[in-house]
């Protein structure tokens, strides 16, 4: 059984208690803190279902191990290291994902828009965005981000505001001193492989501030590219000829995760998951056609760095009518199939290695959330689960 034991980054403020101490009474029924999902609580569901194994001296013909190493999937290096002089065991199991089985992972990719520093800018009384950041780390749906407008007048803060409004689910907070005004967006926060479990703050905000054209500073460039190339859609629609799906993976899902400020470049940051279908080399120059064309109509000099990661499917797996059989008789599910995910696990790097668990089908994912918890139920059916597989698979 593989897995890791770093987390994700967390914002104190949105928890309520510390997000690294075990929350148990905030939410009768849940465990809350960062890691509870991803991946502290299976790494301790694994444990105690060996403890259980060894203490009721249950008789296996081969050997259980587990592999737990102190990275997120973003550095797979210390593991690729250990596997060099370590030989992995025949059948593995990774557990950091969800159930029934995964069996197919999309490719990670990134897309990373960087636009030059302001230059002096006229004294002007016409309405400036003058700043526009948002998100949190790269993984994450992001569930916050702000602008700042120069010289608004109160009619154009009644066009955004109704134009927010009409945003379901989304909360704004308008503030003001004097002509400047600071519009916060606040969304909901979501691993990025499943950017449908959240709502992206920075697509959100960048669209309710579409309601004039925008000149003159970094903010109203970056504001042009992600209402004309990113939109609020999820899949890349909008983004030229990107946009693709397979069968059995799914949609390709395209996701700003950080707009930032950087040495005085503002940099956003997008994360996309591909499915099969269509090779690297095709999208990348997909991307840079939809971006060429952005830049010649917009006159700005503006840099684009792509990187498109392979996606990775198992299909022969000899463990895998057991895990379904295991999850069929505990859940009362009849034919569970495998399933195929957005997010890549340590499943890539073993022999005849997929995922089983923790999340269970249809249900919100929390990991790299703001949000992050796992039900005592569902942790009771997991340590089941784990026991009930490995028993099987090991006598």
């Amino acid at each position: 059984m593989i897995t890791h034991g770093d987390v994700q980054p967390v914002d104190p403020a949105k928890w309520a208690r510390s997000p690294f101490e075990l929350d148990r009474t905030s939410e009768p029924g849940k465990l809350l803190g960062r890691g509870t999902e991803d991946d502290k609580g299976p790494i301790a569901t694994a444990l105690y279902a060996m403890k259980s194994i060894q203490d009721k001296k249950v008789l296996l013909r081969k050997r259980v191990e587990l592999y737990v190493y102190m990275a997120e999937e973003s550095d797979w290096e210390p593991l690729k290291e250990f596997l060099k002089t370590h030989t992995p065991p025949d059948i593995n199991i990774t557990i950091d994902a969800e159930y029934p089985v995964v069996t197919a992972e999309k490719g990670y990719g990134s897309i990373k828009l960087s636009l030059p520093a302001d230059a002096a800018l006229p004294s002007a009384t016409a309405p400036v965005l003058r700043s526009l950041t948002g998100g949190f780390f790269g993984s994450q749906i992001p569930e916050d981000a702000r602008a700042t407008i120069e010289h608004a007048t109160a009619a154009l803060e009644a066009q955004i505001r109704a134009r927010a409004q009409q945003q379901q689910g989304m909360r704004y907070t308008f503030e003001r001193q004097g002509e400047t005004l600071t519009v916060k967006a606040l969304g909901v926060s979501a691993h990025s492989s499943k950017p449908e479990d959240g709502l992206n703050a920075i697509s959100m905000l960048a669209d309710a501030l579409n309601v004039q054209p925008w000149t003159g500073t970094q903010a109203a460039d970056m504001l042009s590219f992600l209402n004309q190339l990113v939109g609020t859609g999820l899949y890349g629609e909008k983004f030229g000829q990107i946009a693709y799906r397979d069968a059995f993976m799914g949609p390709m899902t395209v996701a700003p995760t950080v707009l930032k400020q950087n040495n005085g470049e503002l940099e956003l940051n997008i994360n996309l998951r591909r499915p099969q279908g269509k090779t690297a080399y095709a999208l990348r120059q997909q991307v840079l056609d939809a971006f060429n064309g952005w830049k010649a109509q917009r006159h700005v000099a503006a840099e684009l760095q792509v990187q498109i990661g392979e996606p990775w499917l198992q299909t022969s797996a000899p463990q895998i009518p057991t895990l379904l059989t295991v999850f069929s008789h505990y859940t009362g599910i009849t034919d569970p199939q495998p399933v195929a995910i957005g997010g890549g696990t340590n499943s890539r790097l073993f022999p005849n290695a997929v995922s089983f668990g923790p999340a269970m089908p249809h249900t919100v994912y929390t990991g790299h959330s703001e949000h992050e918890f796992i039900t005592e139920k569902q942790l009771l059916l997991n340590l089941q689960m784990y026991t009930a597989a490995l028993i099987e698979l090991a006598k």
